[in-house]
């Protein structure tokens, strides 16, 4: 079984191309989501992140107040690196288990940081979503409902397109002008073709 990462900067629709896959039937792991997911869950992860952040960044029930440690990490690049280095290594050893349970000639990790943190390192290939950065912007303040400043600030905090193209061995443009579906397509038949001469 092929281990597929699919990628893309804020705003890029990498979760719109990942559900087009999902209707091929292709299991799809979202780091991002099980990351939200065992940030109140894990109780391994709640207290190092209430260890780094303070408690208050949790409420009573040990539910994450998001918005009070997205304040504090999106403002200080440090503190990023550090929650980073905390769910990082819980959703790594999640997804572990996770492929352990799939039966699929290949399936796709969705993460926005598969390059910043090296996690490519350990997947077959890798699937880039692109999109302009004005196009990021606008898309991301609509899903948001926040600001320009914002969305820019969070951008910032990623390695820039031009950087991550290279390293890829697929990508998308998902612009609005190009069909995403062929291209979803085109990439899934060679990923298919792709098992079938390593099995064979």
């Amino acid at each position: 079984m092929l281990l597929v990462g699919i990628t893309g900067g804020l705003g890029s629709g990498k979760s719109t191309v990942a559900a087009i896959f999902k209707q091929l039937a292709v299991p799809i792991y979202s780091a991002d989501e099980r990351g939200k997911y065992l940030l109140n869950h894990d109780k391994l992860l709640i207290e190092s992140v209430k260890d780094a952040f303070g408690t208050e960044v949790y409420n009573d029930n040990e539910e994450l107040n998001s918005k009070a440690l997205a304040a504090i990490v999106f403002s200080q690049p440090d503190k990023l690196e550090i929650l980073n280095a905390l769910v990082h290594p819980a959703v790594g050893r999640d997804f572990k288990k996770w492929v352990s349970e799939q039966h699929a000639a290949y399936i796709l990790k969705e993460s926005a940081l598969i390059f910043e943190t090296g996690i490519d390192k350990e997947l077959d290939k890798v699937i880039f979503v692109s999109a302009s950065e004005n196009i990021r912007i606008q898309r991301a303040m609509l899903r948001d409902h926040t600001t320009e400043e914002a969305v820019i600030q969070r951008i910032r905090q990623q390695w820039p397109d031009e950087q991550k193209l290279p390293l890829a061995d697929f990508v998308i443009i998902n612009d609005g002008q190009q069909g995403l579906i062929k291209q979803v397509l085109e990439i899934h038949h060679k990923l298919i073709a792709l098992c079938h001469s390593t099995t064979a």
